[in-house]
């Protein structure tokens, strides 16, 4: 990212016009037509860029479930006098809502891309904007608008320039191999991080940075736990914890990590925050029961995690110093792998009742849980950075002998609708998301 300069600037503030309305509940929502054209350019050393950079934008709202990408044999307007002025009557015809015209040209050794979105039925102009950089960046300029296209049609924050990084998993379940791979968001770029030649678990991005930290075996009694810098590809041990029972989570400033480990002088595990720059750790939790599965909410003033301590798995919330603990899960069944939604306002978590796993999401008082996504196996939500999406591992039972097969990542909306699979060259768990790189 650090290599990634570019600037960009307003090239009209739009009239304000209607937002797509967006209520989070469950059942399915009605797309919304689009029409994303083919980035103009009279250099044709470059035409293939601007086919390309409006192919990625296409993809992206498509995938999102709430935009219906116009097929471009429609278009009655060709894109060189498009990029002079739209002719709003040729839109309508073909029922757009929205308009994406764009532009690029070379500059040196950089390319220029601008774009412009339209409300076709308004006639007017609500974002338009223009970048520079190097041609190899042209996907993440691609990334950036559609995130800019989103947020203005939504009102939400985008979140498609962003990775993910998760366990790539290959061979039998007895002898499987796990390495860390990262992807970008609509699994482009996929790349490995580690070369499987130990066991890795559960990568953790950092909310305010590209960096990661996970749980390692390298030497299976002692599971270590790493930070891992995807800039500079340099790694640091944090730590060694014998008693480890669950992977670390970040501060929301990217300072602290909370884990839960079994201190022999304790005996049960028990939840600490470590101080990155001290490697000092503080109990959090002081109980007879197994506290684990820690995560911070965004405001960094409390946490949830699940524990025992009813006699059976519920999720509960407590402030930093260990007070004010809660029980917040009043439904049955078993909670696990709770994670707080960065908008504050939800929590997500795994749960088990009646043979089946389910992933769950309710309010931070406990109320208003729903299921959104099940299956024989279903685990680890990792919230997309605007709120609004979450990604999880599944695996499918078999037809042989009613086990397990391979685990896959897939991605869903909160409200239940749109679930997708995330095509990835092996099996995939314990996905993360990372924060918005721009």
């Amino acid at each position: 990212m650090k290599q990634f300069i570019f600037f960009f600037f307003l090239l009209l503030i739009g009239f304000k016009a209607l937002s797509l309305e967006v209520t989070l509940t469950q059942g399915s929502i009605k797309p919304t037509p689009i029409a994303v054209t083919d980035f103009f350019s009279n250099e044709k050393n470059i035409v293939k860029v601007g086919k390309n950079i409006s192919m990625v934008i296409s993809d992206n709202l498509e995938r999102s479930g709430l935009f219906l990408p116009l097929d471009n044999k429609a278009f009655i307007q060709d894109t060189e006098s498009l990029a002079k002025q739209p002719r709003f009557e040729d839109w309508k015809v073909i029922k757009a809502q929205h308009l994406i015209a764009g532009k690029i040209f070379k500059k040196e050794n950089k390319i220029s891309v601008e774009f412009r979105l339209y409300d076709v039925f308004s006639q007017k102009q609500l974002i338009g904007k223009k970048y520079e950089t190097s041609e190899k960046n042209w996907r993440r300029v691609a990334h950036i608008i559609s995130d800019a296209i989103f947020e203005r049609i939504t009102g939400e924050g985008g979140y498609f320039d962003t990775r993910i990084v998760y366990v790539a998993e290959t061979g039998s379940k007895v002898n499987k191999q796990k390495r860390l791979a990262i992807m970008d968001q609509d699994q482009a770029n996929h790349r490995f991080l580690t070369d499987g030649s130990y066991l890795v678990l559960t990568p953790r991005f950092s909310p305010n940075s590209q960096k990661i930290t996970y749980m390692s075996y390298v030497n299976r009694k002692k599971p270590r736990v790493f930070i891992f810098d995807i800039e500079t590809g340099q790694q640091e041990i944090v730590g060694e914890f014998p008693g480890m029972t669950f992977a670390p989570r970040f501060s929301p400033d990217g300072n602290k990590i909370v884990l839960s480990y079994s201190d022999p002088e304790v005996g049960n595990s028990e939840i600490y925050i470590l101080d990155l720059a001290t490697r000092v750790s503080r109990r959090i939790t002081n109980s007879s029961a197994i506290d684990v599965s820690a995560s911070f909410a965004p405001d960094g003033k409390q946490i949830v995690f699940n524990s025992d301590r009813s006699g059976r798995r519920h999720l509960y919330i407590a402030s930093l110093d260990g007070k004010n603990v809660k029980r917040i899960s009043r439904e049955s069944g078993s909670y696990y792998t709770p994670v707080w939604s960065p908008r504050g306002d939800m929590i997500a978590f795994t749960k088990q009742q009646g043979g089946q796993f389910y992933i769950g999401v309710m309010e931070t008082n406990g109320l208003n849980e729903r299921m959104i996504a099940k299956s024989f196996h279903v685990e680890g939500p990792t919230w997309s950075p605007n709120g609004r999406y979450l990604m999880y591992f599944k695996e499918e039972r078999t037809a042989e002998d009613g086990s397990g097969g391979e685990s896959s990542l897939y991605s869903i909306d909160l409200t239940g609708y749109n679930e997708r699979k995330i095509i990835t060259p092996l099996g995939g768990s314990d996905p993360a998301w990372s924060p918005l790189m721009h």
